[in-house]
């Protein structure tokens, strides 16, 4: 067993017990899934804190059997010493997050394993009854995706994630052998070929640079030449079958896959020249091609999030400004106008200043903490709120009477925008977790069914907040206009969802990108056409 399996639990004192217990009382409003949000991902710094003062306990008890364990729990004490320090922080490399989803996942249960072994029944009593708030194989498998979202994304190859070579991070991190391993693994379990042979392949370029681990070139040899057989590559599958092999000649899987192999070569080689030549090249590339998938502007959409592709031309730069906002003359702004900034012109996004303080940022995270569940979308055949895999984040909804700072932000923005607040929806707050993103969407509704549409009308405008800094990633981008807006704490950008005559303006079909490095935190109020009758009056014709 490995460092990280060798591990084991500690029969705690009860007020250990009580303690710990605390934490995870905390965590059981959202104990699942709690890779989709940094914030809930800091309370895990905190329980694994107090789960290494407990293992730390058992130690002092019974130091003599357990000399694997306190050698796992110096490591994790020196580890969670500086995660808790600044817990964003450090949660903002995504390598530091995943591995903090797989310890808690994997390796902490692993203890128990190792305990059974010893009379230590009141620590797997406990054990077992703090895991059901422990991270679950859901969350490693959707941290382990949120890597390879960052890295298809980003364009960053398996050895740069490993490396832990990110911008703008404050904390060192790194993928060990077996932390690749299970990267692959986890690809493979999705039946995600791509990812498995690319993870698989940098566990073999570590193990071959003399790294050690517990995984064995004959488990990553198993899972790579299935994986490159289920990507057409039948030549480098059989060569990769007969390497398994010759390290391991009773591998009874590969015996049978090498026979079913070689037949199937035997077929390939009755077919035509052309057919042949081509399956030898894809063997010489070893290099595989990215699955298409579901959404049709995806590489525009990436691009965008790379900072790539933008369309702010020299031309259109010239009609963007910068100027001092009063909402058309707002009685509170005359005094104290808001800075505004163009951010495109057609159609119109702006940018405003100084929206939030940093007091009223912190106090708003603090109330919308407790209440943040996974986000949610419309499915748009039945119209149910569900989950989906391209919206990664959680998100609570605030009323005023949760604290003053929410009606004052709501008046804020109505003072801003010229709008009335009193159809508008209630303040939504987000958090973005592991590669937190919202792909493209439209704000305003499409689906005749909404019932809000009779009585509150279509979402006619959406003001959005930007609570955090982000090191990098997590822009907001607009495919079809080629814009892409960058995150600054403290302001908020605005654009109308409608055009004048009602109708949907397609061109704001938007995105939230990926959040590479960071903790992303954004407040939004969407405003609604009822009540907006005459202060945004509707056009003559229907492109107004």
């Amino acid at each position: 067993m490995s460092t990280v399996q060798d591990t084991a639990s500690v029969t705690m004192k009860p007020w250990v017990s009580t303690l710990l217990m605390a934490w995870f009382a905390a965590l059981s409003c959202a104990w699942a899934e709690f890779f989709t949000s940094i914030g809930h991902m800091t309370d895990l710094i905190y329980a694994e804190k107090d789960l290494v003062h407990a293992l730390k306990e058992y130690i002092l008890a019974e130091e003599a059997k357990l000399s694997k364990i306190k050698s796992w729990a110096s490591k994790m004490e020196a580890l969670t010493s500086k995660s808790a320090a600044d817990p964003e922080g450090y949660l903002a490399h995504p390598v530091n997050a995943y591995k903090l989803v797989k310890r808690l996942n994997s390796d902490w249960p692993a203890l128990e394993d190792l305990v059974l072994q010893d009379p230590a029944t009141g620590f797997i009593a406990n054990l077992s009854m703090q895991r059901h708030f422990f991270p679950t194989d859901e969350d490693e498998a959707g941290a382990a995706k949120a890597l390879m979202r960052l890295q298809d994304t980003y364009k960053l190859d398996p050895a740069t994630i490993s490396r832990g070579e990110l911008p703008g991070t404050k904390y060192q991190a790194t993928l060990s052998v077996d932390d690749c391993f299970g990267m692959g693994r986890s690809a493979y379990n999705e039946g995600d070929y791509y990812h498995t042979v690319l993870w698989m392949e940098q566990v073999l370029k570590q193990l071959d640079a003399g790294e050690e681990g517990t995984t064995t070139k004959s488990q990553v040899l198993d899972y790579l030449s299935y994986a490159v057989f289920q990507l057409g590559d039948l030549h480098r599958a059989l060569e990769l079958t007969r390497r398994l092999l010759s390290l391991d000649p009773s591998h009874e899987r590969a015996g049978g896959n090498l026979r079913y192999f070689e037949r199937l070569l035997e077929e390939q080689r009755g077919k035509s020249l052309l057919n042949q030549t081509e399956a030898v090249a894809v063997t010489q590339e070893g290099i595989y091609e990215r699955p298409v998938d579901y959404l049709p502007e995806r590489d525009v959409y990436e691009s965008l999030c790379r900072g790539e592709g933008v369309k702010l031309t020299p031309r259109r730069q010239k009609r963007l400004f910068c100027r001092y906002h009063d909402g058309n003359g707002a009685p509170q702004l005359l005094i104290a106008p808001f800075k505004e900034e163009d951010e495109w012109d057609s159609p119109h996004i702006v940018r405003y200043y100084d929206v939030m303080s940093d007091e009223e940022i912190e106090r708003i995270k603090e109330i919308a903490k407790p209440k943040l569940a996974r986000a949610t979308v419309r499915d748009p055949k039945t119209g149910v709120l569900t989950v989906a895999s391209y919206r990664v984040s959680k998100s609570s909804w605030l009323e005023e009477d949760d604290d003053p700072v929410v009606a004052r932000i709501n008046r804020r923005m109505q003072h801003i925008t010229g709008l009335t607040v009193k159809t508008a929806e209630l303040l939504q707050v987000a958090n973005y977790g592991m590669g937190g993103q919202y792909e493209p969407h439209f704000d305003f509704s499409r689906r005749p069914f909404d019932s809000g549409l009779k009585t509150e009308g279509n979402r006619l405008a959406t003001f959005l907040n930007y609570m955090s800094d982000v090191e990098a990633g997590g822009a907001t981008v607009f495919p079809d206009l080629g814009a892409a807006i960058w995150p600054k704490k403290g302001t908020a950008v605005f654009w109308y969802n409608l055009l004048r005559s009602g109708e949907g303006d397609y061109r704001t079909r938007h995105a939230a990108c990926p959040v590479l490095v960071g903790c992303k935190w954004v407040s939004n109020k969407w405003f609604h056409e009822r009540g907006q009758e005459f202060l945004r009056p509707c056009g003559s014709t229907e492109v107004d």
